[in-house]
């Protein structure tokens, strides 16, 4: 068989990988803790079950406009006044088929071969992959500090005359940290100023703690959606828990939009009719649907950061926003695909190798799930890496012993 060099050169997921050897692991009958996956465990808010249903009871299940259907829009409308206090036109949106899409639609829309998209690490999964699949080049900028906050004096070093696009996500998958004020007004201002693209991946934008607030792009530009170089993406999937919905939008002048749906047209044709009319009940329904997430999710980071602290020798920075960290286990292992396969295996724990968002030697976890899996999930861990802990532990019914360190 004959497979495209292109194809070829594109690595599977990492964190679908990691779902698909739990749900193994699980169908054998073994106690799996997930740590690795960002799913919240809530249920998806009343008024998107019952706006979807209403649908499906009415049998309309048919095709609609290739960029959304206009009720979904003047939802989203709403929702970016209200969220980003910026007036747009339904001619300023696409629905797409999930978030990920949306930033896909934008890259390939976007991009040409051999140019530059700088991605700051640590960064999501799929970027430079999505990058790499348009035939561009993702230019990856890392902090010299050794922090997971970007500095804009690395990102002035990485920009090239090749340069077409920047992604910030903030708050950050996997670190969890939110970018300040200054730095997303600064890098706002020098995109303008240069005619570099501003991708704002804000999927977790009001998932954030500690009374902190994720700054929008459009706060520091006087530019209006059809002249602006800031683009969002956003989606249903994260703030309100509707990861199986599917159903993300870009927000960007009118022009790109028209291209974004020539390309969705030739690809998926629609978002989902049902999986539309959920969304747009999501939007308009009550919101405290996700207060109560966000509440949740920021317990659930008071009690991993008291669990992590235990151990003896790993560092991690608090997280600020959505519902990962990224903790740095070099300590104990410098390869961190190694550590993560060992601990699903040895201790029956999923978690997500940091080599994967361009920090080598740490591990992503994930706090979306209960506060039981999160304790036991750690704990577990400790046993398996720390010296210091109990020789013996028990996962279920069975005892383990720690006897291959």
């Amino acid at each position: 068989m004959s497979i495209s060099q292109l194809a070829r050169s594109i690595v599977d997921s990492p964190t679908l990988r990691l779902n698909e050897e739990a749900r193994l692991l699980r169908e054998r009958g073994l106690p799996v803790i997930h740590l690795g996956i960002g799913e919240p465990k809530n249920k998806a808010p009343i008024n998107a079950i019952l706006a979807a249903a209403n649908k499906l009871n009415a049998g309309e299940v048919k095709y609609t406009p290739t960029d959304g259907l206009p009720s979904l829009k003047q939802a989203i409308i709403s929702y970016t006044e209200d969220n980003y206090d910026r007036i747009i036109a339904p001619e300023n949106i696409i629905v797409t088929n999930g978030a990920k899409q949306s930033l896909f639609n934008v890259i390939y829309s976007l991009v040409d071969p051999q140019d530059e998209v700088i991605l700051l690490a640590p960064y999501w999964v799929s970027y430079p992959e999505m990058v790499k699949m348009v035939h561009g080049v993702p230019i990856v900028v890392s902090s010299k500090d050794g922090t997971f906050y970007p500095r804009m004096e690395d990102i002035l070093e990485a920009v090239s005359s090749y340069t077409k696009a920047i992604i910030v996500n903030s708050p950050n998958n996997p670190s969890g940290v939110v970018y300040s004020a200054d730095f997303i007004g600064e890098l706002v201002e020098y995109c303008e100023t240069k005619g570099i693209y501003l991708i704002m991946d804000d999927i977790y934008h009001r998932l954030v703690f500690d009374g902190k607030l994720a700054p929008p792009g459009y706060q520091f530009t006087q530019n209006d959606i059809e002249s602006t170089k800031v683009i969002v993406t956003n989606g249903v999937s994260k703030l309100y828990g509707m990861t199986g919905f599917r159903i993300g939008w870009v927000i960007a002048n009118r022009r790109l939009v028209e291209v974004m749906t020539n390309v969705q047209a030739q690809m998926t044709s629609n978002p989902g009719t049902i999986l539309q009319a959920a969304a747009e009940g999501a939007l308009n329904g009550i919101q405290s649907s996700v207060e109560s997430l966000r509440l949740t999710i920021e317990n659930n980071r008071n009690v991993i950061m008291q669990e992590l602290r235990s151990f003896s020798g790993i560092r991690v920075t608090q997280p600020e926003g959505a519902f990962y960290c990224l903790p740095d286990f070099r300590a104990y292992e410098e390869n961190s695909i190694e550590l993560a396969d060992f601990l699903l295996k040895k201790a029956l724990v999923v978690t997500v190798p940091g080599i994967e968002f361009g920090f080598e030697g740490h591990l992503r976890l994930s706090f979306s799930g209960t506060v039981k899996d999160i304790t036991e999930g750690v704990a577990r861990m400790k046993w398996a890496i720390d010296p210091e802990s109990p020789r013996e532990i028990y996962i279920g019914d069975r005892k383990l012993i720690r006897d291959w360190l």
